[in-house]
């Protein structure tokens, strides 16, 4: 028995399989229950909801606190799934239908849900990174509008500097409040170029970190190039899939990193020196660092230079 959730802004279309149940729910509290109370009768094997940013949190902490057995779907392997089958037509109820039909053919590994400080934790420093982005937009506006127009755009930049200094100082104190978290920030922190917002970022969005492999951690953060080959042909090979939020900051503090710590920059200057467009040598220092601070977190080890 499975079940398959298309989650959309207003509504929750649901799909049991194999027994053609079809139901449509509000996705509000009142929905939520209903859906929740309808699928336990039938004890699927697995709930399957495919992520779509944070609409389906609420239907997921309810699965959970229900002791549903449930699973978030990378949109993208349901999109491949659904060419696999050769299904073009898209509708809620297909959506659903196609969802149910992937948990039954595929059999995705569980989801565990994280504790409630690290989905906060993850939440801040989505927020955080929402925040610098519209930063950013205003930023490039500034530059274009006329003088008279500028004011009403430095009041807005104060605005999102307050708020982001806000989302960093709770990020902290969420830190400062776990004994564990701490020495997971102390060693990640001691690392030249990861900062605060980086360090909780790897805490609340790769817990993993610390009981990996090393290929394992590079495939998690996406940034281990997959081979693009058959028969002759050789094609470029590209980072694609992997936990993108991580990536992006990680992304962020090598660029800072490169500047304060002489191992990644020099590895950078070989890169280059190699031939290397500067974003693949960008990403091949990320990689290091990740396999880095794998390794010094399973061995409670500060960062050392000389062994890096």
């Amino acid at each position: 028995m499975n079940v398959g959730v298309d989650t959309g802004k207003s509504n929750l279309d649901i799909y049991i399989r194999p027994l053609d149940i079809f139901i449509s729910v509000s996705n509000d509290e009142k929905g939520i229950k209903q859906a929740i109370k309808t699928i336990k009768k039938h004890a699927p094997q697995r709930v399957v909801v495919e992520a779509t940013g944070w609409l389906e949190m609420p239907f997921i902490i309810a699965c959970a606190e229900a002791n549903l057995p449930f699973v978030i779907a990378n949109p993208i392997h349901i999109k491949r799934f659904a060419g696999a089958i050769g299904q073009r037509a898209k509708t809620d109820k297909l959506d659903a239908k196609l969802i149910a039909h992937y948990a039954d053919a595929i059999k995705p590994a569980l989801t565990q849900l994280k504790p409630n400080s690290i989905r906060l934790m993850a939440d801040l420093v989505i927020r955080r990174n929402q925040l610098l982005s519209m930063q950013t937009m205003e930023k490039n506006r500034l530059q274009i509008l006329p003088k008279h127009l500028a004011m009403t755009i430095k009041t807005i930049l104060t605005a999102f500097k307050n708020q982001i200094e806000k989302t960093e100082k709770k990020i902290v104190a969420l830190i400062e409040d776990s004994p564990e978290y701490q020495a997971k920030n102390e060693v990640l922190q001691s690392m030249p170029g990861i900062r605060k917002v980086a360090a909780a970022s790897i805490i609340s969005n790769l817990p993993e970190l610390g009981y990996i492999t090393s290929k394992q951690a590079a495939a998690l953060v996406s940034v281990a190039p997959m081979n693009r080959e058959s028969g002759h042909y050789k094609g470029h090979r590209k980072i694609q899939g992997g936990r993108t939020q991580v990536r992006t900051v990680l992304y962020m503090a090598m660029m800072s990193a490169m500047q304060c710590n002489p191992v990644f920059k020099g590895t950078y200057q070989r890169l280059l020196i190699q031939g290397k467009p500067k974003k693949v040598a960008i990403i091949a220092c990320v990689r290091k660092m990740v396999v880095i601070l794998n390794s010094m977190l399973r061995d409670g080890v500060l960062w050392d230079a000389k062994t890096a």
